[in-house]
């Protein structure tokens, strides 16, 4: 069903990962990623637990980092509970899934997940555009892993029945893949660096995380991108 993948991070057992390939699979979505998991894949506890559905979906992808799943990701959505020391937009499940199938660009959209012991943590969740969070009781607000995929995929399924979804604004671009600009971002962290930007190491994973951020709400082309690479190039040239 459309453009869509799923990418479990660091999932920790076999079971979790097959009970959110059966969820997919009742609701259409075909493609999942892994990154890193615990118990190494293939999985015999993982195939059990999926009664099948993986025979209905794509070859899972294994990745060793976050960064490597986004590869050709231009829109991600991380999945959490807890609330963040960042500034990015949050979106229920059903907000989410009506943005996501209402986007007239042609990039693909992730919906990201975190391990069943902690969730995604605060780089993974700057790495993404934007946050899910379920509503829920908030005296008891965990899901478990497989209860957020069913969750996320009933709600981008229901949403395609529906008629008329009308285009959301300001996506008549197509962002650049996240990749490149994680390129983008690290050759910025790197002239930051030397310009000594970073005078005090405690303080640097927060500010980078910031300025992630900041960028990553602008959903660069790859035109865009290309210029402020140029921009960079030009600030760190030696002056004659």
């Amino acid at each position: 069903m459309y453009n869509i993948t799923f990418i479990l991070t660091n999932p920790q057992m076999g079971e979790n990962i097959g009970a959110a390939a059966r969820a997919m699979a009742n609701f259409g979505l075909k493609e999942l990623r892994l990154v890193a998991p615990r118990d190494g894949w293939p999985s015999e506890s993982a195939q059990a637990m999926s009664s099948g559905a993986f025979t209905h979906m794509h070859d899972v992808q294994v990745f060793p980092t976050l960064a490597d799943a986004l590869h050709d990701i231009t829109f991600a959505y991380a999945t959490t509970a807890r609330p963040r020391d960042m500034v990015k937009d949050v979106f229920t499940p059903r907000q989410a899934a009506r943005q996501t199938l209402s986007r007239t660009d042609t990039g693909k959209t992730a919906f990201v997940f975190g391990g069943e012991r902690a969730g995604l943590g605060n780089d993974d969740v700057a790495r993404c555009n934007a946050i899910i969070t379920a509503p829920t009781n908030p005296d008891f607000s965990s899901l478990n892993l497989g209860q957020g995929v069913l969750m996320v995929a009933y709600e981008l399924f229901m949403t395609a029945q529906e008629e008329n979804i009308p285009p959301a604004e300001g996506t008549q671009h197509t962002p650049a893949p996240i990749k490149n600009f994680d390129n983008l971002f690290g050759r910025l962290e790197e002239k930051l660096d030397e310009g000594g930007f970073f005078r005090d190491e405690g303080l640097r994973p927060k500010i980078t995380r910031n300025l992630r951020n900041t960028l990553m709400r602008a959903q660069l082309t790859e035109q865009e991108i290309n210029t402020f690479h140029g921009v960079i190039r030009a600030l760190s040239a030696p002056r004659s």
